[in-house]
């Protein structure tokens, strides 16, 4: 099982969802940002650094909510969403090929990832 961090961020009353790239997995998915969580590391730290690297923005994060594993064909992956800010920083697209503000009721409009359909459904229902 791959434990991954990922963030729904709040701007303005918009949240940030990022496509992935052609040459990653699950290519042109929509997501919440974040991360595989590397050994010896928080969750906590795991966002700020994966959303540091691939989005060069800097978040502070607000609460963490209920865990989703999703089985996948080839793996399993248990993504911990948190529920965060935006601070700073202009967004700069490493590995994924778009980003989106959106306000919530627009969120169900894009092609989601799977395991990420779970945590927008939980956030909805916030």
């Amino acid at each position: 099982m791959i434990d991954v961090a990922c963030a729904i961020i709040i701007n303005e009353g918009k949240i940030l969802a990022t496509q992935r790239g052609q040459n990653m997995s699950l290519p042109f998915k929509w997501e919440f940002p974040g991360g595989k969580i590397e050994k010896f590391e928080t969750e906590e730290e795991c966002l700020r650094r994966e959303l540091k690297e691939e989005l060069n923005i800097e978040i502070r994060v607000n609460r963490k909510m209920s865990p989703k594993v999703f089985h996948y064909e080839s793996f399993t992956i248990n993504l911990i969403p948190f529920i965060a800010e935006y601070v700073s920083g202009d967004i700069v697209l490493l590995e994924h090929n778009k980003y989106l503000w959106l306000f919530p009721d627009q969120l169900k409009g894009l092609d989601w990832a799977p395991a990420d359909i779970l945590v927008l459904n939980d956030f909805l229902e916030i």
